[in-house]
């Protein structure tokens, strides 16, 4: 098969599950199946499983969910395009990264929550009131490829200045947020708890936010063989219908959200409290050709940053044309 050229397979097997309702019968025993279903699941540092555990969204799943966990997108990534799990979920950044990488998967469900949660910070006392400003300094967009690096290349391309006007230094978020600390940095672009910690604990600045800039996506992505098991493709679509209730469950409960995350992530109330609104404000979004825009846009700035190679990529082709409707699935 040609780099980036592949049949579309999802769409046959969701027409078997249309057909199987259309006749009634069909559909009870498909779902009866069910309970024979497997739905290996990847999950970034185990927060999904938590969440829809706290939420009480676990109690009467029909399928047996099989958790694996990671500790970052890379690491789940390389586990879909090894066929070690059948789902899981990412950014849009690492998602495109890892299609560009040759993995065979396709976007089965997606959120936004606009941006949030991710922004690039200066001490309290930084006299830059632009990106401009920071010509020269020390900057550091954590690691290469992270979402915080992703920040930056927008925020230079939005503010109109040379690619090479702010000289990244790359750091891992804990090393980057002790040099940010020990005033090594002029500024970090960070995300979540990190970015909490740093306006919290020190004060930092927000010279750029995140929010309205970058799409804020969160991506379910599953195997080419999940999408071609018409049981598997209804397990994942009730999966993602609960990770759609557990997102809901978060912002009608704000402080059940903030006790749990604070105990789950090991960190201050002060500092769930600040990630709490990001961290829920998942809204469910189509998975279409507004959507495969959106990642042509995300290969494009990686491309643009030298991230990634400029290749005949044609994101349309890892959208599944057909995956469920937001309201499909689990029951509220």
């Amino acid at each position: 098969m040609p780099l980036h050229t592949r049949p579309k397979i999802v769409a046959s097997a969701i027409a078997v599950l249309i057909a199987a309702s259309a006749c009634g019968g069909p559909a009870e025993s498909v779902a009866d199946d069910l309970s024979q279903v497997s739905l290996r699941v990847g999950d970034q540092t185990g927060n999904t499983q938590a969440l829809l555990e706290e939420a009480g969204l676990l109690d009467d799943v029909p399928y047996e969910i099989e958790w694996s966990e990671y500790a970052a997108a890379v690491n789940l990534h390389e586990a879909l395009m090894a066929g070690a799990i059948d789902i899981g979920g990412a950014a849009d950044a690492p998602t495109v990264s890892a299609i560009a990488g040759g993995s065979w998967i396709q976007v089965f469900a997606a959120w936004s929550n606009n941006g949030k949660g991710t922004a690039l910070v200066v001490p309290e006392d930084s006299s830059a009131e632009s990106l401009a400003d920071l010509a020269g300094g020390e900057v550091s967009p954590s690691t290469r490829g992270s979402i915080a690096h992703f920040l930056l290349l927008r925020a230079v391309d939005e503010e109109g200045l040379e690619p090479d006007s702010v000289e990244p230094t790359f750091l891992a978020p804990v090393d980057a947020g002790a040099a940010f600390s020990a005033g090594e940095l002029d500024a970090w672009a960070t995300w979540n708890v990190y970015l909490a910690r740093a306006q919290g604990e020190q004060g930092a600045r927000v010279l750029v936010d995140g929010e309205d800039l970058l799409p804020g996506l969160y991506l379910l992505s599953a195997t080419d063989d999940a999408l071609d098991d018409p049981l598997l493709v209804e397990a994942m679509a009730d999966y993602s219908a609960r990770v759609d209730a557990g997102y809901a469950w978060g912002r009608d409960n704000p402080e059940e959200f903030v006790e749990f995350y604070a105990d789950f992530a090991g960190q201050s109330v002060d500092v769930a409290e600040r990630v709490a609104d990001s961290n829920t404000d998942y809204h469910r979004i189509g998975v279409d050709t507004d959507l495969a825009e959106s990642l042509e846009d995300t290969y494009a700035t990686w491309v643009d940053g030298d991230v990634l190679p400029d290749r005949d990529l044609d994101l349309a082709e890892y959208v599944a044309e057909e995956a469920p409707a937001a309201d499909d699935g689990a029951a509220d």
